[in-house]
């Protein structure tokens, strides 16, 4: 299963293997006895339907309701049984994929909780039951189940018991497989396809968390890109390339090297390529994930409050990374790219300052105005290199941009600029099949000549609506090329558990990377 490796190195013995392991789900024809068991509850005609579980676990419908089990997705109940010990019944709501994958997201988390992983006590057998196994749970399919059931479902039980602790504590015990048993007649093979394709892009999003949650005292501009690299070695027909800082500065990437000068763990520059063969004449896309190692905000200093969760300002490059090696994987029929300009943005002596004229690849020179503007700085550079250098035939960069994105759309929903209007809408498609949401932004024009500046070319960062803005700096080195920016500074982090997600890095717009190339490629 993809994200199960455990040879990358991390640089300390103390580390979570990246990539995590996740929970293995798979498509069975028979029920398993003495397996602990789950079904669902779901509301048909505005009325919690128990039959199914009734059905599935042999249990009372009469015992269900004293219970108080009932059809809210996500909620889920223990369950007395006969002959196992107990069961759980788990709400799917009116049953739409994002309700089941909230479903299985749940009961991973139940699982984990009566184990004690939560706070590392042992499981109290008595509690338990003596059928309890730590290692699997089965969950019975309802007669009508598709494959976007099987999908959610599978997305949800993969990411929902996701956890990232550094620690010298014994790991506590875990669910590690769950069995999706169909109902005679179903088509099982087209079933197991789609919850192996589920898979990869659970493990996509997790490597992201992995990526993102990895403390910075580890994870500097070298770890990050070379991690990356190590991963796209066992991934037959991916290319990877690291460029270090005097490769950068040979070649005039002042992005880069000004936003990374502050520190003294040095900038790198991360090529991922996947063209198989057969893709000559594939659509060429290039994607840009920002990828700050951590962030100070130099010497426009962030304020104390929050600052820890930095470390996940490479999220957008770490979803590329994601994607690109899950794109492999699947061996997808497409060409693509994926660029991640790394950089630790510090304060030091050498720090860049506002006021500086930086020159970037390709000749175009901005004029710093806020040092905590990097993600633009290096994301310039690295847009403008993939138009002269690799002649894509479209762009998208990801990225945790701004402030202000969070205040438009909160913590849950990412911001689409495109040029191209069906551009964006097939980025909002490729997230709605992902379970990822995006919102429509606007490239205003009325604010296009606020970017130029009086002495550079442009100005990095013009007043006026923070996230427009950012977009519209970028637009100046894309070449004229259809671009889509995807800003994600509040999805990619979590404060609380939801549907799948759980606290920390969120892992957000991997997925939607993955279903994108993937629509290219049909």
């Amino acid at each position: 299963m993809p994200g199960s490796s455990a040879s990358v190195r991390t640089d300390d013995p103390v580390l979570p293997a990246i990539p995590t392991s996740l929970v293995e789900v798979e498509v069975v024809e028979r029920w398993r006895d003495g397996v602990p068991a789950m079904a669902p509850v779901a509301e048909v005609d505005g009325s919690t339907d128990l039959s199914t579980p009734a059905a599935a676990l042999d249990v009372d419908v009469a015992v269900l309701r004293t219970l108080g089990a009932t059809a809210s997705a996500g909620e889920v109940r223990t369950v007395p049984l006969a002959d196992e010990g107990f069961g759980w019944v788990v709400g799917v709501g009116s049953g739409e994929p994002a309700q089941w994958r909230r479903a299985g997201a749940a009961l991973a988390q139940a699982v984990r909780e009566r184990l004690g992983a939560d706070d590392g006590d042992e499981a109290d057998p008595d509690d338990l039951g003596d059928a309890l196994d730590a290692e699997y749970v089965q969950v019975r399919l309802p007669a009508d189940v598709d494959a976007d059931t099987v999908a959610a479902l599978t997305l949800g039980l993969s990411l929902g018991g996701y956890r990232f602790r550094v620690t010298a504590e014994q790991s506590p015990p875990r669910l590690r497989k769950a069995l999706l048993v169909a109902r005679e007649g179903a088509d099982v093979d087209e079933l197991r396809e789609t919850a192996r394709r589920a898979r990869h892009s659970a493990a996509a999003t997790a490597l992201t968390r992995d990526l993102a949650n990895a403390p910075s005292n580890i994870k500097d501009p070298a770890w990050l890109t070379t991690t990356a690299a190590e991963l796209a070695a066992g991934v037959p027909g991916l290319r990877a390339s690291v460029r270090d800082e005097k490769w950068l500065s040979e070649r005039g990437f002042g992005g880069i090297l000004a936003v990374g000068g502050g520190s003294a763990r040095p900038p790198r520059l991360l090529e991922l390529n996947w063209s198989p063969p057969g893709a000559e004449s594939a659509p060429h896309l290039v994607m840009v994930g920002k990828g700050i190692t951590f962030d100070t905000g130099g010497i426009s200093l962030k304020p104390g409050d929050g600052m820890e969760m930095m470390r996940t300002d490479m999220a957008g490059g770490g979803a590329v990374i994601s994607a690109l090696l899950t794109i492999a994987r699947l061996e997808l029929p497409v060409r693509v790219t994926g660029l991640v300009p790394a950089a630790e943005n510090h304060v030091s002596g050498s720090s860049y300052r506002p006021g500086d004229i930086v020159r970037h690849y390709g000749g175009t020179t901005t004029e710093v105005q806020n040092t905590d503007a990097e993600g633009r700085m290096v994301m310039a550079d690295a847009l403008a290199y993939a138009v002269r250098h690799h002649e894509p035939d479209m762009l998208v960069d990801v990225a945790t941009l701004t402030g202000a994105m969070k205040a438009a759309l909160g913590l849950r929903i990412g911001g689409v600029f495109a040029t191209d209007e069906e551009l964006s809408e097939r980025v909002r498609r490729a997230g709605e099949r992902a379970g990822e949401n995006w919102w429509p932004m606007p490239l205003l024009s009325d604010h296009a000549e606020d970017v130029r500046s009086e002495i550079a070319d442009v100005r990095q960062a013009a007043p006026g609506p923070g996230n427009v803005m950012a977009a519209l700096f970028l637009r100046e080195f894309t070449g004229g090329l259809p671009w889509a920016h995807l800003d994600i500074a509040g999805p990619a982090r979590a404060d609380k558990s939801y549907a799948e997600v759980v606290p920390g890095a969120t892992g957000f717009a991997a997925r939607t990377l993955i279903e994108f190339a993937e629509d290219l490629s049909s």
